[in-house]
């Protein structure tokens, strides 16, 4: 596996200013996070990333240093700090493997030579007449639950199972720390389909010496019974022949209306197909308009990851993502075992940029109706700079139904133009407008543009598309349908957290869940 390569960003600051960002510690995190980046700050500018973690401060490694001795390192730079800093996605991976990222170009090495990293496996087992062809043992004061009796050409044996293996997860969850009676008792209830994470001896002396956690997401699929779908694909004349829907009361993105005869179909998409991936990225928590732009933007070719239903209920029985099995291929760089892959290249998360689609030049006028939950967005403004801009907009809120977005510029509330108003009484205005609210909203971008051209941001730039439509709890979401082929049926409503009501100016703050400094 390739090291991870921290950025280095040097940031300056005028005196009494800061640098633009909140350091976090938070509840359930392990690291120094970045938080709450203020936009046109010396951070954002510089490149920082929400949820970035600081390695070093003026090159003094402190990911294992306490927050407030990194708030001093920081303080007492001056005018001027250099910061090492690695993504979020980077620094989780590199913490469950065991990465020393206080030297993080470091590989596991025996001998001086470079070693595979052993790997965890995920076993599905399908009870046959009334056993799995498994025991379990435990040993008074040794940690851990063992694989013993594993029937020779039985269930379990088929399934990958080998005797002594060690016992990490059932169904997902983690079971080293519970009882053995505890682990009986959850296999029978898991009643004739069951998923174990287990560790043979080398894998699991691996990760005791490396001091790394064990979970799923370092897993191996290969022992599982069904594969996810690689589907390359190239657009016809009439498009790639297929409907992408949402369902209700299921999540997801699914295939449907394959037409004959199309491309869909001489790929091998099947109807109610599962969409996890586009060009090797995740979509799974994607929003529907999101998806669809993803495929858009791929031109007359592209690569999708897919799961029928038999093959998605495995890996949700274990509570894992098929981009398990992607990842895995990208690692072993060893050839497709399927027919839809052969001679064809597995794009990585890296692959090559989207090109940009052009952009309409109009704000967006969004009408919202509060529900128990609020409004769903964070109104925010940069302390002694004009303007206000959204943050934290909760997904499947009224806010983002209505399509607003992080970092969308506020320009006007109930009609009052308030692009030179004083934060608080914008957020006055807003709180004052009981249960309904209109507010002309841009994206930052076209904020950005039409400022650049001279051109004042009001209705009449608006077209008939660009009205934001009101949804609320008592208004169902309308259906759209838009060929490429795909189509949104009304999405069911997400449960989401309360609204909390937020001024940027506060410079730190602190409760049980997380602690931060503004810098």
């Amino acid at each position: 596996m390739a090291g991870y390569k921290p950025r280095v960003i040097t940031l300056s600051k005028k005196p009494k200013q800061t640098f633009g960002f909140y350091l976090r510690v938070e509840n359930g995190e392990e690291g120094h996070l970045i938080r709450c980046l203020e936009m046109g700050g010396p951070a954002e500018l510089a490149g920082m990333k929400d949820g970035d973690r600081i390695l070093r401060v003026n090159g003094t490694f402190v990911d294992e240093c306490s927050h407030s001795e990194v708030v001093d390192l920081v303080k007492n730079s001056g005018t001027s700090v250099t910061f090492h800093i690695l993504d979020e996605s980077s620094y989780k991976q590199a913490k469950a493997q065991g990465v020393n990222l206080s030297n993080p170009g470091s590989k596991p090495v025996a001998n001086g030579v470079e070693k595979h990293r052993p790997k965890p496996k995920l076993c599905y087992l399908v009870k046959s007449s009334s056993s799995f062809g498994f025991s379990i043992r435990s040993v008074e004061g040794e940690r851990g639950l063992f694989m013993t009796e594993v029937t020779p050409g039985g269930t379990a044996e088929r399934a990958g199972v080998r005797l002594n293996d060690r016992l990490v997860e059932i169904n997902g969850e983690n079971v080293e720390n519970i009882t053995h009676e505890g682990a009986v008792d959850k296999i029978r209830r898991a009643g004739s389909h069951v998923m174990f994470l287990l560790v043979d001896e080398e894998t699991d002396k691996f990760y005791q010496k490396t001091h790394a956690k064990i979970g799923s997401w370092l897993a191996t699929t290969k022992y599982l019974p069904r594969e996810p779908r690689i589907i390359n694909i190239t657009k016809g004349s009439d498009g790639y022949g297929f409907t992408l829907r949402e369902e209700p009361n299921q999540a997801g993105h699914f295939i449907r209306d394959i037409e004959r005869g199309s491309s869909a179909e001489k790929a091998r998409l099947k109807e109610m197909d599962r969409l996890v991936a586009v060009d090797g990225r995740d979509v799974e928590s994607c929003r529907h308009e999101e998806v669809v732009d993803r495929i858009k933007q791929s031109g007359n070719k592209c690569c999708l990851l897919v799961v029928d239903k038999d093959t998605d209920q495995v890996y949700k029985l274990g509570k894992v993502s098929p981009l398990l099995f992607l990842e895995e291929m990208n690692d072993s760089n060893s050839p497709p075992s399927y027919t839809e892959a052969v001679n064809l290249p597995i794009p990585t998360r890296s692959s090559t940029p989207v090109p940009e689609r052009k952009e309409e030049l109009r704000p967006k006028l969004c009408k919202l109706e509060k529900t128990s939950d609020g409004f769903g967005f964070h109104l925010n403004s940069i302390q002694g700079v004009c303007g206000h801009y959204l943050q934290n907009v909760v997904k499947g809120g009224v806010a983002d139904k209505v399509g607003m977005e992080d970092d969308d510029i506020v320009v006007e509330v109930n009609g009052v133009n308030v692009e030179q108003s004083h934060h608080d009484d914008v957020v006055k205005i807003i709180q004052g407008s009981g249960n309904y609210l209109e507010m002309l909203v841009a994206k930052r971008s076209v904020y950005d543009k039409l400022k650049a051209q001279g051109v004042p941001i009001t209705r009449q730039l608006l077209g008939e598309t660009s009205y934001a439509q009101v949804h609320s709890a008592k208004t169902p979401e309308a259906s759209k349908r838009e060929r490429l082929d795909e189509e949104e049926e009304a999405r069911p409503t997400t449960p989401t957290e309360p609204e909390r009501q937020r001024n940027s100016s506060v410079s730190s703050s602190s409760s049980a869940e997380s602690v931060d400094e503004r810098l």
